[in-house]
């Protein structure tokens, strides 16, 4: 198969959708893989790195798109959208649910399009989801400790405190991978944890993990308008596989927040679960709103691209390779892959997304 690895034009995303090593693994088996030059720096992965791979290496994007199957990082943006075509397959992170135009540009293509995130295990587990999920609750702590400093607008809070004074508190608002990974970090730096969750079974699980170094509670509109006013920093964590996320935080428990307090969505991709918070970028990541810095960057891990392309590639290498190597054909054969079409044959496939556009279905 003819694979295209296009440079991600998404602001400041330095991911790239095959390493170096990816890609000697599907030329061994005997496919063609075209990387747009550059595509690979911010990675840490340089032209010459992938042509010693087996890549060739294409001068435009347009080139890189002709390919029977294009893997990237990122959805496509809209000076992407005239590069789909029929018959082509696309296999990147999609977040549909919250991308109507690009949903409907998708289906007009004729575009076999899967998406990274609704890839679905045997256990219910998403595979291809999770190595970003574990950096972007990293990340949310380390984001909302910096930001929480006065000179970037916040209250000016120690999130591990010092002997004397409190620690900053810390309110997750989901307990998956995420919300797990955030507080593994914050317990880390010394705050005080609240992780909110409605599936009592993961609470319990929590509890093994960190025992009494975090509280867990059951996620209701009262626990959380009881809790925001004591926060200095909110994490929303919550994910329904392919679906919006609902929404538990008001604009109006927002403004009982503390002045200068942080809000964090990592689902902002998939419309997020707080009211007043809106997408951003790693270019203008924060704005104040009803007093409080707003954390909005859909693709937070790309502001470690090294760490996280390597980790992305250590998970969807094995069903890009089956896509390679049996094309459409592998979708029948892997049920987690098959879990993964959301729009195929000029049609939504996907439930979820059908459920999200259901004038489309």
């Amino acid at each position: 198969m003819k694979i295209g690895v296009p440079k991600e034009i998404k602001n400041q995303e330095f991911r790239v959708g095959l390493t170096p090593s990816s890609i000697r693994v599907l030329v061994s088996s005997g496919h063609r893989v075209v990387v747009e030059a550059g595509a690979g720096v911010g990675s840490g992965f340089v032209d010459q790195d992938y042509k010693l791979a087996g890549a060739a290496i294409a001068s435009n994007s347009a080139e890189v798109w002709q390919q029977e199957m294009v893997v990237k990082v990122k959805e496509p943006l809209p000076d992407e959208y005239d590069f789909l075509y029929e018959g082509q397959i696309l296999f990147t992170y999609l977040h549909l649910a919250a991308e109507r135009p690009l949903t409907e540009r998708l289906m007009e293509s004729g575009t076999t399009a899967i998406a990274y995130e609704t890839v679905t295990d045997s256990q219910g587990h998403l595979p291809l989801l999770a190595p970003m999920s574990i950096i972007a609750g990293r990340l949310s702590v380390q984001f909302g400790a910096r930001y929480l400093e006065k000179q970037q607008g916040g209250k000016g809070v120690l999130l591990g405190g010092v002997p004397g004074v409190a620690a900053g508190r810390v309110l997750i608002l989901g307990g998956g991978n995420v919300g797990t990974e955030a507080a593994k970090m914050a317990v880390g730096l010394g705050a005080q944890v609240q992780i909110l969750d409605i599936n009592v079974d993961r609470l319990s699980y929590l509890e093994t993990l960190f025992g009494s170094r975090v509280e867990l509670l059951y996620s209701t509109p009262t626990n959380i308008q009881n809790l925001l006013p004591q926060a200095d920093l909110v994490i929303g964590a919550v994910l329904i596989p392919g679906r919006r996320s609902p929404t538990l935080v008001s604009r109006e428990m927002v403004k009982t927040m503390q002045l200068g307090a942080v809000i964090i969505d990592v689902a902002v991709d998939q419309g997020g679960c707080i009211e007043t918070l809106r997408p951003t970028s790693h270019s203008e990541p924060t704005y104040l709103e009803e007093g409080v810095i707003h954390f909005g960057v859909p693709n937070m891990p790309g502001a470690t691209p090294w760490t996280a392309t390597q980790a992305l590639n250590n998970s969807t290498l094995p069903y890009t390779l089956a896509l390679a190597n049996e094309g459409l054909g592998a979708i029948a054969k892997n049920p987690a892959l098959a879990q993964g079409v959301n729009v195929q044959n000029h049609r939504l496939v996907h439930p979820a997304i059908k459920a999200a556009f259901p004038d489309l279905a």
